[in-house]
């Protein structure tokens, strides 16, 4: 039997990792596999992009995940069935996560040595492609790019530029409603209420039915005060509330040193003592467990974290069932990590292989999935472990 609330009791434990796909990643065979692979893992809660096919290739992977529960664990992993939360983003305002790069390949000189290429994360830069997409493609494959910007300032001749989208309040409700999500998260940023409420209007009647809300917001002057207010605005709930530090957004995989500025905003904000749940992203990587444990910032099996004055102290709501896990009268210690482009391009070999086996011999494509690749998709699901078990072993000293 698998328990539909067990992300909750991850986050009650401190223990909860969630992967984050993009909010604009809608690339949709490697949004499958990465939920296939992490599932497998052990991930809480996959976060995916508000794009109804997005949503359904997460949910096709998760299916896939618990036909092989039995598998996993004759392979040693703990996976038990259980499905992780299925969270969508949304952004009340600009930001860089709902953007795409974009450039018109013409205007670039043939004998540019292209450095954007070359330090794309998501391979999404591309020139006289001729694999999965139309012939002698050149540019930006929209559907890989989820926004990070890293191309912009590297081109020599400055022609890459973004555009970005938002999130429509009116089409967010049949959203929530019709494609079983568990849970939302809302980008916002400080001295945006205005437009939060307005978007948290389209949610709220809905919100019942979810079993997690979040809010991801990056640091800025006042922040602490805008967070507050945002709580009185969506205050009671009846789901669990995560903060989400978004310490520096989608750097993860650029170096060890990312993840400081996630730490500082998780520690500034568990100081604020707001209720709810901190959870750290923005820089994540496998540095950010060792340096949340070495700074005492990490719950122990058992008994507390780290510093006293930490956040949660005051309940989510008193009436609802999920109170006890999702509402702690006490957290003083980081409740989980989310992970983006770290976790993507740890798996980004795997991908590329079977993405490359995809292209036969014919001019037909055949989409291989990850679990029709035996080794791959084990190969993918210890790679993913390596990764999730960081913070799930936290519980086991």
């Amino acid at each position: 039997m698998t328990d539909l609330f067990a992300p909750l009791q991850s986050l009650k434990q401190g223990d909860w990792f969630k992967l984050i796909c993009g909010a604009s990643f809608q690339h949709l065979p490697a949004v499958r596999s990465l939920t296939l692979a992490y599932t497998l893992a052990g991930a809480d809660c996959i976060d995916v992009a508000a794009d109804p096919a997005v949503i359904a290739a997460a949910q096709a992977g998760l299916l896939v995940a618990k036909s092989l529960a039995t598998d996993a664990q004759k392979r040693g992993f703990s996976y038990k069935g259980n499905s992780p939360f299925l969270m969508v983003s949304l952004n009340d305002g600009e930001d860089p996560h709902f953007r795409k790069a974009e450039f018109n390949p013409t205007e670039c000189p043939t004998d540019c040595p292209r450095p954007c290429e070359r330090i794309c994360p998501a391979q999404a830069i591309v020139f006289n492609n001729v694999k999965n997409v139309k012939e002698n493609f050149s540019g930006v494959i929209s559907e890989k790019c989820y926004g990070c910007g890293r191309c912009i300032p590297v081109c020599p001749y400055s022609i890459i530029d973004t555009s970005s989208y938002m999130s429509t309040p009116g089409a967010i409700a049949p959203l929530v409603m019709s494609t079983g999500i568990d849970a939302v998260e809302i980008h916002t940023k400080v001295g945006r209420l205005t437009e939060f409420e307005q978007l948290w209007q389209a949610i709220s009647p809905w919100a019942d039915q979810l079993k997690l809300v979040a809010i991801s917001c990056p640091d800025g002057e006042g922040m602490i005060d805008y967070l507050r207010a945002i709580y009185d605005l969506i205050a009671p709930l009846k789901s669990a509330l995560i903060w989400q530090t978004d310490g520096r957004a989608m750097s993860g995989d650029i170096g060890d040193g990312t993840t400081i500025a996630a730490v500082k905003l998780g520690q500034k904000v568990l100081a604020a003592k707001l209720p709810g749940y901190v959870q750290l992203a923005g820089g994540t990587n496998s540095y950010t467990v060792a340096k949340l444990k070495a700074m005492g910032m990490l719950k122990r099996a058992g008994g507390a974290g780290g510093d006293e004055g930490a956040g949660g102290d005051r309940e989510v709501n008193s009436s609802s069932s999920l109170s006890s896990p999702s509402s702690p009268s006490s957290s003083p210690s980081i409740a989980g990590v989310a992970y983006g482009s770290y976790a993507r391009v740890l798996l980004s070999p795997i991908l590329e292989q079977l993405e490359n086996k995809e292209v036969s011999n014919t001019n037909v494509q055949a989409n291989l999935r990850l679990e029709e690749n035996d080794v791959l998709l084990w190969q993918a699901v210890k790679l993913a472990h390596s990764l999730v078990s960081q913070i799930k072993s936290q519980q086991e000293h």
